[in-house]
Order: structure tokens, then C-alpha cells, then sequence
């Protein structure tokens, strides 16, 4: 049995450290994850830039851990539906589960949580909070979904992105049968955006991106958007114009802003959508102030909602979504990297290397 365990630590911003630590000792209420792979999304990139994140003690990266469970105690094998072997697929957040907000099944707004996969420091015992290590301590309250092993490594590792999709499209967004969406930014959520909402029935769907972004749309259009629009360059197109020519003038149903940083397109969502319209705000924009005219939701009737992660039920169905075999996931991932290329797979999702291919990008402790 492996005595220690290696793993990436940021200490900084941009510095990634090797370090091991000991192999966590496993009671009957708790459990260690082998990690198989762990997907990067743009919050990390921020996280590693310094944008995001308070914590400013050294931590494990990696907030969408999922790999196979090594050691479980007996109580939590119960608790938990599992058994060594079983493959999983973890959530962020590790709350109380029992204080009012986490009873009412509002777990994500649960205020006594203390532990979260990815964001807590190494000076929590066992350390071994995310998932860019060869394996993941599992505390009693983690939020766990099991996962099918048929499927490759790199589509199993897509339950995030995929889950956002779910989530902010369909859950909060509503979108459904014979409805328009427009989806502002191309990225590997945003794509996911566009696959639940085929598989909810939207009729039109509009995807958003850069010049440097037409390997993206390329892909947005395999997977089932039906309109593309640049939005830079020459060549680029002003959103609401190009959403109002699409739609011969009735505008989008829902509008989702996946941007990260910048501010145009909040207000470009307000004006995609038709009167009566639901906007998603999914893009975190780093605490900066985001100029908003509001007379734009009251006159026009919108329904704004903020995007806050993925929960239980939208990743149910997204793993759903991915073992069903219905799209072709494989074509999402682009990049696998091994665990002392930590920093160079965050730097090849942010598009700051010579590489500009990248759309899903994971780490795999073993590769």
C-alpha cells in the first residue's frame, strides 16, 4: 500500500508546487478516491491567475474530481450506495447536511460548511481536498454520484461541464420543447449548454464566440447549434442584431452568459431575449462592477437568475446524458495531461500556450 501521496499545490498565483503527503487513515464513516481524472474549467483558470478564490493558504486545485473508490468505511458504504471499486464522480461543495438550508435540500447554501474539493487548505487534515492528487480523502458529508466504468476515462471526467449545461439551460434557464436559446460564449460549457437543450427539444439555438474561437463554434454546430455568431474581428456581427435577423424578430426565449470577465454581454443577453424572457448569468465576471441598466428587466418583464454550480439533480441527469451514448462526448475532449503538468493544463485551456485547440482539458494523476 502506497504510504504517501503525491499532489499539485498552488501556493500562489501561477505556482504549482509538488508535494506529498501521507496516505489518509480510513474509519468506518469515511473513504479515499483513487483519482482517475479531474476536469479543468475556466474558474480554475482565474484561480490559478489569483482572480478568484479567497484562500490564501497553499491548497489542491481540482474541483471536479472523479476516480475509483480505494478504501470505505462501512458505515459511509451504506450511506453512500457504494463499494470498493464503484466508480464516482464528486461535487464541490461538502456541506452539513443537517442544518435548515441542507434539510430543505438547499445544500449549496448550506452557511456551516467547512470543506469543499478543490478550494480547502492543506492545513485541514487530511490535506487531501482535491482532486489534482493521486487520491482524494472523502469526508463523511461528501456529495458523491456514481458513475458507469464502460465509459472512457476523459468522457466520465465531462459530468461538470455537462451538469452546468443541464443546469443553467434547463433547470434554471427553462428551456424546453420548440424554444430558442442563445448561448453567449463557445467553451466546453457552453457547448454543453447547447447539448442539454437539444436533448430538452429547443428548436434554435445560437451560440456566441471570438475569431479565435471558430474551433469551438465548429464543434458548438457538430454537437447541434444551429445558428454561430463572431462577434469580433472584420467579419464580427452585433449580437441582438444578429439574434433579431435569426429570429425574424421575436428574439430567443432564454439568454445564457458563460463570458468570463467581461461585461458586454450581460446586456447583450437582456436584449436577446423576447418580452417575458428568463436571462442566466453564469459567467463570473471576478467581483468587478458590471454596468446594468435595470429599466431593461423591468420594461421588458425579464426574469433574471444568477448560476451558482451544478447540484445533485442536474448531474444526475447529465451522467445520465453521458452513458446514455446519445452524443459524441469523445469529440469534446481535447487535451490529457499528467499530474506535474498541472500548470501547463490550466495555461492550454486559457489559450496562453501556442496550442489554441482546447475545449475539454483533464488531468489524470496516472498518465
Amino acid at each position: 500500500m502506497t504510504e504517501m501521496v503525491r499532489a499539485a499545490v498552488q501556493t500562489g498565483p501561477r505556482q504549482i508546487e509538488m508535494r506529498e503527503f501521507p496516505r489518509p487513515k480510513i474509519g468506518a464513516d469515511d473513504g479515499l478516491l483513487r483519482v482517475e481524472a479531474n476536469g479543468i474549467c475556466g474558474s480554475d483558470v482565474e484561480i490559478y491567475r489569483g482572480h478568484l478564490g479567497s484562500n490564501p493558504n497553499p491548497f489542491i486545485p481540482g474541483h471536479e474530481p472523479m476516480g475509483i473508490i480505494e478504501e470505505v468505511g462501512e458505515r459511509a458504504a451504506e450511506r453512500w450506495g457504494v463499494q470498493v471499486g464503484d466508480r464516482v464522480a464528486l461535487e464541490v461543495i461538502v456541506p452539513c447536511r443537517s442544518c435548515e438550508d441542507c434539510l430543505m435540500g438547499r445544500y449549496q447554501a448550506c452557511r456551516f460548511r467547512k470543506y469543499g474539493h478543490g478550494v480547502t487548505g492543506i492545513e485541514v487534515d487530511p490535506s487531501l481536498w482535491g482532486g489534482f492528487a493521486e487520491y482524494l480523502y472523502l469526508s463523511p458529508n461528501t456529495v458523491m454520484h456514481k458513475i458507469s466504468r464502460d465509459l472512457p476515462v476523459e468522457v466520465a471526467a465531462m459530468y461538470n461541464p455537462l451538469g452546468a449545461g443541464v443546469r443553467w439551460a434547463v433547470d434554471l434557464g427553462e428551456v424546453g420543447l420548440g424554444d430558442t436559446l442563445v448561448v453567449l460564449g463557445a467553451g466546453q460549457r457552453g457547448i454543453s449548454a447547447v447539448i442539454a437543450a437539444k436533448a430538452a427539444g429547443a428548436s434554435n439555438v445560437i451560440v456566441t464566440g471570438l475569431e479565435t474561437d471558430a474551433h469551438k463554434l465548429a464543434v458548438a454546430r457538430e454537437f447541434g447549434a444551429d445558428h454561430t455568431i463572431v462577434v469580433d474581428g472584420e467579419d464580427g456581427r452585433d449580437v441582438v442584431e444578429a439574434v433579431q435577423e435569426i429570429t425574424d424578430g421575436r428574439m430567443a426565449d432564454v439568454a445564457l452568459d458563460l463570458t468570463p470577465m467581461a461585461a458586454g454581454p450581460v446586456t447583450d443577453a437582456l436584449k436577446s431575449v423576447r418580452h417575458g424572457g428568463r436571462v442566466v448569468l453564469a459567467g463570473l465576471k471576478g467581483h468587478r462592477e458590471i454596468p446594468l441598466v435595470t429599466d431593461l428587466i423591468i420594461n421588458r418583464a425579464l426574469t433574471v437568475k444568477g448560476a451558482f454550480g451544478v447540484d445533485a439533480a442536474a448531474n444526475k441527469k447529465a451522467i445520465e446524458l453521458l452513458e446514455s451514448g446519445r452524443f459524441p462526448f469523445e469529440k469534446l475532449h481535447t487535451h490529457t495531461f499528467g499530474l506535474e503538468e498541472v500548470g501547463l493544463a490550466i495555461e492550454t485551456l486559457a489559450g496562453e500556450t501556442d496550442d489554441r485547440s482546447a475545449l475539454h482539458v483533464s488531468v489524470h494523476p496516472s498518465a
